[in-house]
């Protein structure tokens, strides 16, 4: 049975919000101090207060995301410090980072309850956790039913495994067409071609969305984890910036005192404010640049721009011979 042709209004998400409050920098300027980590940051790291030290986690090096990512390969990515798997930082002792940053990180993770309860473990007592996830309804996601808390508990445990290949055939069917993934002409996709190509895709652990969710639908899975792991954390701010959702959580125990983040300990808050207006106007822009990619017109173009990128190399090539 072929599958009909989508709507042109079904092919488009909506409109993202407009941008009332820059959550990323000032939450960070504001909660973010000592020595932490960041998890995933590719080509988009958080930009950090100055009373604030990171280390970079990814599970492969630069070189090695690079060439998992061939779409990246004219944008700088950040230097990994620490290969660790970031759902488990198994690398990394309990009680000793300060903060956790992990952005557009925890939808891609199979057990996210378990990933939080991971992280929390990690952090020092009063240390944070700096979460951003997609509002799905903003994204490719955006045809992606929400994903149930309860199929998350069960997953949590049950383990991963179980619903692992409808994940897999639920991006196939209704998010492959967009940027990441080759899929066939949309008249074409037969409930076998969907189903042979989630299995391929799983089979290489090809990093998809596991969860979407909608603001309060992540919401409420901070609450659970809350309840469920007996308050080990507090919700000290959280707030909608455009097409994501930003929470930041303090592990129970010693608050540090409030970052001065409005420069006021050197005398020179318009330097400093300044700072952090051209630290928000450089992530608006690689955000709009994000979302540049996932454009019909980028993606059109990509043989072009890789082409490009394959020729500079060889020139740098010719140049250190």
């Amino acid at each position: 049975m072929k599958l009909r042709r989508r709507s042109d209004a079904a092919r488009r998400p909506q409109p993202a919000p407009p941008v009332y409050l820059d959550a990323r920098s000032q939450f960070a300027a504001r909660y973010l101090s000592g020595r932490g980590l960041e998890i995933g940051a590719l080509h988009l790291p958080l930009a950090l207060p100055p009373q604030a030290e990171a280390r970079y986690v990814d599970r492969m090096s630069a070189e090695d995301l690079r060439r998992e990512y061939p779409e990246l390969a004219e944008w700088d990515l950040t230097p990994v410090d620490v290969i660790d798997d970031g759902e488990t930082l198994a690398t990394i002792d309990d009680g000793t980072q300060d903060f956790i940053v992990a952005n557009h990180f925890l939808e891609h993770c199979e057990d996210p309850i378990g990933t939080i309860e991971g992280h929390l473990r990690k952090l020092r007592p009063g240390g944070v956790l700096f979460y951003a996830v997609p509002d799905k309804r903003y994204t490719f996601d955006f045809r992606r039913p929400v994903t149930p808390l309860e199929h998350m508990i069960a997953d949590h445990e049950r383990g991963p495994q179980a619903s692992r290949r409808d994940h897999y055939e639920e991006w196939t069917r209704l998010v492959s067409e967009d940027p990441g993934v080759e899929s066939a002409p949309q008249e074409t996709q037969s409930e076998e071609w969907l189903r042979r190509r989630a299995g391929e895709i799983e089979s290489v652990a090809y990093s998809i969305h596991m969860h979407v969710w909608t603001q309060a639908e992540f919401l409420r899975l901070i609450l659970h984890c809350r309840e469920r792991f007996d308050g080990a954390f507090e919700i000290e701010a959280a707030a909608r910036q455009s097409l994501e959702f930003v929470v930041v959580l303090r592990k129970r125990g010693p608050l540090p005192p409030p970052s001065e983040a409005d420069g006021s300990r050197n005398g020179d808050r318009d330097a400093e404010a300044r700072l952090i207006e051209l630290r928000q106007a450089n992530q608006r822009l690689r955000r709009e640049l994000d979302d540049l990619s996932g454009s019909a017109s980028w993606r059109l173009t990509k043989p072009l721009r890789s082409g490009k990128a394959a020729l500079r190399r060889a020139r740098r090539a010719r140049e250190r011979g």
